[in-house]
């Protein structure tokens, strides 16, 4: 008898949680790309190199994300995701580098708090000609070599980001806080813009502010205040897409006597599909300011991508590019690998895969 009331117990308990568990679901999911890449002017001596590199299309990552049905058209939401280094095998940076939150989401918006990307970059990624490529694109950051690094911030740590959708409309807002005594501005970081999206034709706005931290030794201690906004259109017609965008960068020096750095990023692409195939043709260009005339680098970069999809998770990639400066200053292809001349050409054969 008291084995039969125990069994019962227990299958009423599992009767009562399992549309609890039924209304709650977590997802791995990843992406994994790896490729070759043949690049001159890569070392300090001049010479040319040939590597393996992780990210040639997109960054390698994985990660958990999930949800729970809270009642009423609400529901919890989270993310955590880590960047992978193929070629080594190793972590990018701290485990969950690449986002780490938790959040609320209703018919009203989405709003998350920790660790993730900015309103402002997921904005630009949709009009980027190349998706936000790691080799070869500056519509987010530019070559890292010297004076040509004008980009946009990424990811924020102690965030607190809103995202709202009505329509064709996607807009949002983010803040970084400084978590600063006695001020709430200094190490602040704010992003915020919208877009919109309807028969075939994209538009974007978008505006972001970075504040430092006190300079010591400058009156009232200044602050390096960075500013950047995007404008940017895509159009799609059957087969082709057309984008355009430009970003405007400003970083106002807290040291008096330096002028402030400015430079505006140009870019545009014309991107066909075939079939299976997928081909793109983009230019990138940085007209800094600011800067003495022997140091005006003004860089360039031209990129053509062929894409080859062998089902829906899985592509192979080839893409060419080839940047150059101004003033012999040093240029480079890539936002994370500077480069050793004034001229850059490279070339990467890829597979990514998508779980």
């Amino acid at each position: 008898m008291k084995q039969s009331a125990l069994a019962l117990a227990v299958l009423a308990a599992l009767s009562l949680s399992a549309p609890v568990l039924a209304q709650s679901n977590v997802q791995v999911y990843g992406l994994i790309d790896a490729g070759a890449e043949f690049v001159n002017h890569a070392g300090e001596d001049g010479g040319n190199v040939v590597r393996v590199i992780s990210g040639g299309k997109n960054t390698s990552r994985w990660g958990f994300r999930g949800s729970e049905d809270l009642g009423g058209g609400l529901k919890a939401v989270f993310n955590l995701e880590g960047g992978i280094l193929l070629d080594t095998g190793a972590s990018d940076g701290a485990v969950f580098k690449r986002q780490a939150y938790v959040g609320l989401e209703n018919d009203l918006g989405r709003i998350v708090i920790g660790r993730s990307f900015t309103t402002v970059y997921e904005l630009v990624i949709k009009f980027d000609p190349l998706g936000f490529a790691p080799n070869y694109s500056w519509a987010t950051g530019g070559s890292a070599t010297r004076p040509s690094r004008y980009g946009m911030t990424t990811q924020f740590d102690n965030l607190i980001k809103y995202t709202g959708r009505t329509g064709g409309f996607t807009y949002g807002a983010t803040v970084g806080l400084g978590e600063r005594s006695g001020s709430s501005r200094e190490g602040r970081k704010l992003a915020l813009g919208g877009s919109w999206f309807g028969d075939g034709l994209g538009m974007m706005a978008s505006w972001e502010r970075i504040d430092g931290t006190p300079i010591e030794g400058t009156a009232m201690n200044g602050l390096d205040e960075t500013t950047a906004y995007h404008v940017a259109v895509d159009y799609r017609s059957g087969p082709w897409r057309y984008t355009a965008g430009k970003r405007g960068y400003k970083m106002a020096q807290g040291r008096t006597n330096l002028a402030d750095l400015r430079g505006d990023t140009y870019w545009g692409g014309i991107t066909r599909t075939i079939d299976a195939v997928t081909l793109t043709g983009a230019v990138y260009h940085i007209n800094t300011k600011n800067l003495p005339a022997n140091l005006d680098a003004d860089p360039t970069m031209f990129v053509a991508r062929a894409m080859l999809a062998l089902s829906k998770r899985t592509d192979l990639y080839l893409s060419l590019a080839h940047a150059k400066a101004d003033n012999g200053q040093l240029i480079g292809l890539s936002r994370d690998d500077p480069g050793f001349g004034s001229t850059q050409s490279g070339i990467t054969a890829g597979m990514q895969h998508r779980f």
